[in-house]
């Protein structure tokens, strides 16, 4: 299985590592996509990332999930990225897992990926969330969508992506004594 996680200039660190992290030891080939132009990306808390390449560089096609981790304005310049929107919108009508978590199911929401599906997000993006029927839980799961609610959550939301994926989700955590 092979999943993409894109990063925008305000990605929020902990999420992206956290997703990255945990779906590695899930045995998933990831790969970070920068969509700056550049190979080192700024986290919203000032932490560098290095993305394995950069989105004009990708081919989404042969991947199995395409993730968006949070952060304010991280997810606002995915919103305004037209190649990581189609690809998501390409991604969603083939039936892969389309994955967001904390600001960014914001861009699912812009892209009307959400309507009559069940989502969630951080606190005050609810609005952004067009069409959707929102819950306040922790992650919720709609056919090929994920969505998360925030940071604190970062291991819920992708022990969920493991699991879609049909990945040993139990031992991971179980190994991370959660």
């Amino acid at each position: 299985m092979k999943a993409i996680v894109f990063l925008a200039t305000g990605f929020e660190e902990i999420e992206a590592v956290g997703i990255i992290d945990i779906l590695r030891r899930g045995n998933i080939d990831v790969d970070i996509v920068s969509v700056t132009g550049e190979y080192i990306v700024k986290g919203v808390h000032n932490m560098d990332i290095v993305a394995n390449t950069l989105f004009e560089n990708g081919d989404f096609s042969t991947c199995d999930a395409l993730i968006l981790p949070g952060g304010g304005p991280g997810s606002l310049l995915l919103k305004q990225h037209a190649g990581v929107c189609q690809a998501v919108i390409n991604a969603c009508q083939n039936g892969k897992l389309i994955a967001a978590i904390c600001a960014s199911p914001r861009v699912f929401g812009h892209l009307n990926l959400l309507n009559g599906k069940k989502a969630t997000c951080y606190p005050g993006i609810e609005p952004e969330l067009l069409g959707a029927t929102i819950l306040p839980d922790p992650v919720v799961t709609d056919q090929n969508i994920i969505t998360g609610r925030g940071p604190g959550l970062v291991f819920d939301f992708a022990l969920a992506v493991l699991t879609y994926l049909n990945a040993d989700a139990e031992q991971v955590a179980d190994d991370l004594l959660l």
